[in-house]
């Protein structure tokens, strides 16, 4: 079966995966990505994020649905998808006891690539993580965002045309945190697709074309970042109280102000829902500083953030349990 020039990148349809005790940890769900594009999965650990990239990639069998990679499915032709897929797992994958050209080496004989041809491709990634000083060196010695450097370009090598990333600046310091984006924008300036999982919101909105947000193994909402803030349906006023959270009664009170569409309690803060957040702000700070008999610790304005068209979403704040 060949994949035709129209055949999305990626087609989740109805993925189901169950794990003994009935456990679901993929319960229904569907994606599409499209050629050349970086799709985001966003979603605490344990949303289902890395199973679904388990059964993309061949390392776990569907329950039920479906999966097709540039129109291979993954059951019938998992030989197919794999030379079409890259994959990079969110621990790094390495010999400590090998060089960075000895592990580049092994991965091109593992896809068959010819031996002048893989000498060309190995200078090439090194170039691109920056790694070619270091080339014959021992891994035991880099740092942790060298070898993950290292380990997308081990999933590079053999060109291929779906990159899956999973959660690939874990742990890592800002400066590689940055390099692995720029990374990804040229991967896909190059046409490549690119299917990274993260629950990092600044990550998401970064990288982006589109976004899935995923909660208990089920697309949410998904759309681009501006898209998902957009369905929010208004701008934010947010107000630091700095002390436990006000009586219902006045939680009432603040809801009648003229332009308030909707007033949401979160911790010592609360958040108004407003069309216009610049003439909100000012009767809020003066509804505080005349009823409530004391100033506000901090008062911000302006649109939703990511976080907050999650927490819309989900009914919680993204969990981070690694």
């Amino acid at each position: 079966m060949s994949s035709s020039p129209e055949s999305p990148a990626l087609s989740v349809q109805g993925l189901v995966k169950e794990y003994p005790g009935g456990v679901r940890a993929v319960d229904g769900l569907d994606v599409l990505v499209k050629p050349g594009e970086v799709f985001v999965f966003l979603g605490p650990n344990g949303a289902g994020k890395s199973t679904t990239i388990r059964c993309v990639v061949t390392l776990a069998a569907p329950t039920a649905g479906s999966i097709a990679v540039y129109g291979h499915d993954v059951l019938r032709e998992p030989d197919a998808v794999r030379r079409l897929v890259g994959y990079v797992p969110q621990e790094v994958a390495l010999d400590r006891y090998l060089t960075a050209r000895q592990h580049l080496e092994l991965s091109a004989r593992l896809y068959g690539i010819p031996r002048r041809e893989a000498s060309q491709r190995i200078e090439s990634v090194l170039e691109l993580v920056e790694l070619r000083d270091r080339a014959d060196d021992g891994v035991k010695g880099f740092s942790g965002g060298m070898k993950k450097r290292l380990d997308i370009a081990c999933g590079l090598l053999h060109r291929p045309r779906l990159l899956v990333l999973d959660e690939p600046t874990v742990g890592l310091d800002l400066q590689t945190r940055y390099k692995v984006w720029d990374f990804v924008r040229a991967l896909r300036d190059e046409g490549v697709s690119v299917l990274l999982t993260t629950h990092d919101m600044e990550e998401a909105d970064e990288l982006a074309d589109r976004i899935a947000i995923i909660d208990h193994g089920r697309v949410q909402s998904q759309g681009s970042s501006a898209e998902l803030k957009a369905s929010y349906g208004g701008e934010m006023v947010k107000v630091d109280l700095g002390r436990e959270p006000l009586e219902e009664a006045d939680c009432k009170a603040l809801a009648s102000l003229e332009g308030v569409r909707e007033v949401q309690r979160r911790g010592r803060s609360l958040l108004f829902v407003t069309a216009n957040a610049r003439d909100l702000a000012p009767r809020v700070a003066e509804w505080f500083e005349g009823r409530a008999g004391q100033p506000l610790r901090g008062l911000s304005f302006g649109p939703p953030s990511l976080g907050d068209v999650f927490l819309r979403i989900t009914g919680h704040e993204i969990r981070d349990e690694s």
